[in-house]
């Protein structure tokens, strides 16, 4: 069960750290799909509505959103 390893869950809108590494849009990020733990790191599908393509970050990249929900 994958929920059992993962801190967010599908639905929950969260912010994604930003990184001088990584060019991505600002703002709250969708969880959309969870994916399995390898090698102790957590992993996520996320989308942004400014992006048109999904991400897949770690659970490190990730912070719980101020926003209540995704509009």
């Amino acid at each position: 069960m994958l929920d059992a390893v993962h801190k967010f869950k599908v639905g929950q809108s969260v912010d994604l750290i930003h990184s001088t590494f990584r060019a991505a849009a600002r703002g709250s990020y969708l969880i959309v799909g969870l994916r399995p733990a390898g090698d102790g790191d957590t992993q996520y599908r996320i989308k942004s509505k400014s992006e048109a393509h999904e991400r897949v970050v770690s659970e490190n990249d990730l912070i719980l959103s101020a926003n209540v929900k995704f509009d």
